[in-house]
């Protein structure tokens, strides 16, 4: 019998991608950086990708993979709402499939330290909750924070006016520690000084505990001769002798009269940074409207993003997750705060947007943070002023297309450079041409080398690559053809030579041509009508019509969907 686990389950799960991994090919003239270091920790390596996010995520994989510290993402919260710069209504089923899809490459892409935040809405919570479960591992789930988000209340709300957002938290390993936040002045705040204390402020704390010590269970007399001892079920917390040790330094508090309940003494100076908690106050990270404000401050008289974050907010979690000069990614960029923030808080980052808000919003913006006249957000927390860059990316378009006549071909807007760096993407090398070795131009190892040709190589080329290559070495050969000789005798005549022609070699690897894995999927398509359906029994459709056929509602969670 076939071991059942508990999962998840939605129409079309089965079904995945077969991503084509792209490069990624830098625009110079949209890169950019400051004209000086401003301090020795200046990034300037930082990367803003333009293109379709999930092959953004496999272009990435390669290169980064178990190297990322922390990833943020703000998806599409799936509510059906008509948003300015995204399309935010799918049904749930191919919601969490496309999650489903980014999900796995970021697990791959976070080092063993790393950590993954996502904020979410009630709309997909749950449901994703449950599939990060499946991915990461319930062991791995180490926290839903709740953001509230709003200011005030929705007094045109139907039934409840939401306030908060989740942000679910998910470790690459079950051992993460979070850091500590540093202690706020309301926090100090309960810490006084009643007796004049030489080691300043204190906090009387509760004497008792509920866990059994054998030498908790005792009778003590205090200065005024009142008797004390742990109520029923409890316990002392330290030993009789421990209790007199503590007093006789004054670490004991009995009251201004001296006849209350003993309490031990906690001090401020000895106390440690706050635990993370799992509610997020706007007066603490900022709410919906402070961020619109932020936007408007930064693009005055523009129309504001709809759901960005607060700065705020992304500068708490990063001070949890990361440490300076940690790499953070963030796959759904939207107005940019991740990279705005992380770059203030001296970490290198990577984004990735598709929109086109990209170069109308993301680059201004960190254009700004990167010449210090971005005042607004963490700016004067973080006592920023300036300085790094960024380098501007988009993916390459598909390796392979159709020729006229439909034979699929190596794209011809493919340079000899672009096309060995996309071949040892495909075969795991490492793209890095020699500038000694004409036929090194990717290294899987010391030994193992990649070499790409659109030549048809003679058995004498062959013979002349292989003697330069020399024995100790092996080169994978990736030509457009090979003659004067079968790929059964080269492989007996040149052992060191591995011969592939191109582009057969790659055909069958994965989905090219395919450039749109988007999320920002518009409204979609009616389903058929039945035939036999009664107008006066079937309803009226909604506003986005019926789910398709095969994305029913029922179907999508079993007979008992929530």
């Amino acid at each position: 019998m076939t071991k059942q686990k508990l999962e998840l389950t939605w129409i079309g799960k089965e079904k995945r991608p077969r991503l084509e991994p792209r490069i990624l090919l830098e625009d110079p003239s949209k890169s950019y950086h400051a004209a000086h270091r401003m301090s020795p920790g200046d990034v300037f390596d930082n990367r803003l990708i333009f293109g379709d996010n999930l092959l953004a995520l496999k272009a990435l994989e390669q290169e980064f993979s178990g190297r990322v510290k922390c990833v943020f993402i703000d998806p599409p919260y799936n509510t059906g709402s008509a948003f300015t710069h995204y399309d935010d209504g799918l049904e749930h089923s191919i919601w969490l499939g496309l999650m489903r899809d980014r999900l796995e490459i970021i697990k791959r892409l976070l080092s063993d330290d790393g950590s993954l935040w996502i904020t979410i809405d009630d709309n997909e919570a749950h449901y994703l909750k449950v599939l990060c479960d499946e991915i990461f591992s319930r062991q791995c789930f180490i926290a839903n924070v709740i953001w509230e988000k709003s200011d005030s209340p929705r007094n045109s709300a139907r039934q409840f006016s939401t306030d908060h957002d989740h942000v679910l938290i998910y470790s690459r390993n079950p051992d993460w520690i979070p850091k500590r936040l540093a202690r706020t002045d309301e926090a100090n705040s309960i810490y006084t000084n009643q007796d004049s204390d030489y080691r300043g402020p204190w906090l009387a704390g509760d004497p008792f505990a509920n866990k059994p010590y054998s030498k908790g269970l005792y009778k003590i007399t205090g200065p005024t001769g009142r008797e004390f001892q742990p109520p029923p079920g409890r316990y002392w917390r330290i030993s009789e002798e421990k209790f007199w040790e503590l007093d006789k330094d004054n670490r004991i508090w009995w009251g201004s009269k001296k006849d209350a309940r003993p309490s031990i003494k906690r001090y401020l100076s000895e106390v440690s940074d706050l635990v993370p908690r799992t509610l997020w106050s706007k007066t603490d990270v900022g709410s919906n409207r402070t961020s619109k404000n932020e936007m408007r401050l930064l693009f005055p008289g523009e129309s504001s993003f709809d759901t960005p974050k607060p700065e705020k907010l992304i500068e708490r979690l990063i001070n949890i997750a990361t440490n300076p000069g940690d790499l953070i990614l963030d796959s759904f960029a939207g107005s940019g705060t991740t990279g705005a923030v992380a770059h203030k808080m001296g970490r290198r980052w990577i984004m990735v947007e598709l929109g086109e808000h990209c170069h109308t919003h993301v680059i201004p913006r960190l254009k700004k943070v990167i010449d210090g006249t971005d005042q607004g957000g963490v700016t004067e927390t973080t006592c920023w002023q300036g300085g790094g860059g960024f380098r501007y990316y988009k993916l390459a378009p598909s390796l392979i297309v159709n020729d006229r006549w439909g034979n699929p071909v190596i794209n011809p807007e493919y340079n000899a450079a672009q096309l060995a760096e996309a071949l040892c993407k495909l075969e795991g090398f490492t793209y890095a041409p020699s500038e000694i070795r004409w036929w090194q131009q990717g290294h899987s190892s010391e030994r193992d080398f990649l070499y790409v040709t659109t030549q048809n190589l003679s058995a004498e080329q062959l013979q002349a690559i292989s003697d330069d290559v020399g024995s100790d070495n092996s080169l994978l050969v990736c030509c457009a053809a090979f003659h004067g000789i079968t790929a059964a005798q080269a492989a007996d005549r040149w052992p060191n030579l591995t011969l592939k022609k191109i582009p057969k070699m790659v055909l069958s690897r994965c989905e090219w041509g395919h450039d749109d894995y988007s999320l920002n999927v518009a409204n979609l398509p009616l389903a058929a009508p039945t035939p036999a359906a009664d107008p006066a029994t079937t309803g009226t459709a909604t506003r986005r019509g019926k789910p398709p056929a095969d994305i029913g509602t029922k179907d999508m969670f079993g007979d008992n969907a929530p």
